[in-house]
């Protein structure tokens, strides 16, 4: 089953999906995310539950492809971080 939702609190060791029906605490998830050409494909497990606003997902294992884009983008939020509190 294929759900779109918004990530968001992305990290090195996982991140946060907004959805209105998240899946239970425990649950083995694929979380693919797309950002222009780079992709990030990660097996994952929720960890948080949060009824009609989402849920915790820990990435259990990264694509060895994907570590780079995760890298980059984490990079471009503390570049942005840091000009906007300059």
């Amino acid at each position: 089953m294929r759900i779109a939702s918004r990530v968001s609190e992305l990290s090195r060791f996982g991140c946060y999906l907004d959805m209105m029906n998240p899946f239970p605490t425990g649950t083995m998830v694929l979380v693919e995310d797309c950002r222009g050409r780079r992709v990030l494909r990660s097996q994952s497990e929720d960890r948080l539950f949060a009824a009609e606003y989402g849920g915790g997902s820990g990435f259990l294992e990264v694509a060895p492809a994907s570590q780079e884009a995760l890298g980059r983008w984490l990079d471009e939020a503390e570049k942005e971080h840091k000009r906007q509190s300059d």
